[in-house]
């Protein structure tokens, strides 16, 4: 059986041979579970396939996560001599595509035996490393053991980006396994209302200090904010509710849609939210999980890109008295300083975080925390907030392009964790985003109040031009 639960194996510590064998045990859990997604994958020709046009063909994944802690422990100079170059180059780049309408490039793919003999070569490389390599406690961002760090939280990264390709994936080149079991439960969608919270001042970013636990540079910094007093709504937005915006037209009717939604219209061609499958002329969906297809669970919460999420709160103000809209980071972290959650790092027992519960969502009125359910867990929630460095950010000089090129005003920010999250993307200061019309694991929530459409688009073209004038 697969070890899935572990979070981050904190920086300091008493003794450092306690530290090694705690670092050496989550190094491995997080290969080993990587691998073992990539046996859901029904044969080796299925590595070569693209779960979509945008994005590589599986293999390359298989293959990133290994080069990339070569790639580190070279940068911080406790590697002198990589292990194989053309590898360490090749499955290097091309991670994410940068432009939604370009093509994967055809390369010259190797064997998967032979990325599966690479990758034993590096889990013994690294091993050997986290027993030898000097070690003092804390462990600091200068030291070559936050290479190992860097590279096992990227490859919980990968985990989960990977899972969401494998879900993209045609279903008859998956196979089923027990150890990623789904939630049984289906049913009726609770009906949402909206919450007040008042207003309060946060403070966001953990500032310069590490504080025990690894961080990915856009963590660092601080910004203080007022938060003004506003709603959100008691649950994530359910298949249930999302099923009626999608009923009423809402992906054919563009008065819903911003230009950027209006494009990935015209080029998805999409008539419902990714993971349903249209059944019977588009009157009856089915649901894909990571191994199955099932019927749709109206209690699930829905997962969206942020454009569809967005042309669902415009469809909802235009039905109530409301302006809707999706929080701001700042909200979601209004609502976190109200549940017994806002800790350094999530509790995966009352949260559907860490595939502690399955290898799915669950219904949206499972985990209460505080006043709403799934401030945390079940799936990420997009926010409106664009990706921005806060006062003091600096990237880190062995990967200087993890966050700095999402500074476009294009890549917005989710919070909160789904249930494949763990490691560093299950912490309270954890920042990812995604392009608008990405597809993650990622739903959301709604709001009433906070920044108007207006000064929203407003910032995004002052970043768009900021990022022109500096990268061209």
């Amino acid at each position: 059986m697969i070890d899935k639960l572990m979070v981050s194996v904190p920086l300091d510590g008493t003794y450092v041979e306690v530290k090694r064998e705690e670092v050496r045990r989550y190094f491995h859990q997080s290969f080993d579970l990587f691998e073992s997604l990539f046996d859901l994958l029904r044969s080796d020709e299925v590595f070569y396939l693209q779960s979509e046009p945008t994005r590589h063909p599986m293999i390359f994944y298989f293959g990133h996560t290994a080069i990339f802690y070569i790639n580190k422990l070279v940068a911080s100079g406790a590697l002198t001599q990589r292990i194989n170059p053309h590898f360490e180059e090749l499955f290097a780049v091309g991670v994410d595509e940068m432009r939604w309408d370009t093509p994967s490039h055809l390369l010259q793919w190797p064997l998967v035996a032979e990325v599966r003999e690479y990758r034993k070569a590096v889990r013994a490389c690294v091993d050997h490393l986290i027993q030898t390599l000097p070690m003092t406690l804390p462990v600091t961002q200068k030291d070559p053991f936050w290479a190992i760090w860097m590279g096992i939280e990227h490859e919980r990264i990968h985990i989960e980006t990977s899972s969401v390709l494998h879900r993209q994936m045609p279903l008859k080149h998956i196979q089923f396994d027990v150890r990623f079991a789904q939630c049984p439960s289906y049913g009726e969608h609770p009906i949402n209302r909206l919450v007040p919270f008042e207003g309060m001042k946060i403070t966001l970013g953990k500032g310069s200090e590490d504080r025990g636990l690894y961080g990915w540079d856009n963590e660092y910094g601080e910004e203080t904010l007022e938060v003004e007093p506003f709603q959100a709504s008691r649950y994530l937005v359910s298949n249930g509710e999302f099923l009626e915006f999608v009923q009423e037209g809402g992906y054919q009717n563009p008065k819903y849609w911003d230009e950027e939604g209006l494009r990935y219209l015209s080029l998805s061609h999409a008539q419902c939210p990714p993971f349903w499958i249209s059944q019977a002329n588009g009157e009856f969906f089915t649901y894909r999980t990571l191994t199955q297809e099932v019927p749709l669970p109206l209690n699930w919460p829905v997962e969206v890109n942020a454009l569809e999420a967005e042309a669902f709160c415009r469809w909802k103000s235009a039905n109530t008295p409301h302006i809707i809209q999706l929080p701001s980071e700042a909200q979601w972290r209004v609502m976190l300083a109200h549940t017994k959650l806002d800790t350094p790092i999530f509790d995966s027992i009352h949260a559907n975080i860490n595939f502690a519960h399955y290898a799915s969502s669950v219904p949206v009125n499972t985990f209460l925390h505080g006043k709403l359910y799934d401030v945390v867990g079940n799936v990420w929630q997009w926010t409106q907030t664009q990706m921005a460095p806060y006062k003091g950010f600096l990237p880190h000089p062995w990967y200087e392009d993890f966050t700095e090129p999402t500074f476009d005003g294009k890549h917005n920010l989710i919070k909160g964790g789904s249930w494949a999250s763990s490691g560093n993307e299950i912490m309270r200061a954890s920042r990812y985003a995604f392009r608008r019309h990405f597809i993650q694991h990622a739903g959301f929530r709604y709001v009433v109040g906070g920044e108007s459409s207006t000064q929203k688009y407003r910032r995004i073209q002052a970043m768009e031009k900021a990022w022109k004038q500096r990268y061209g």
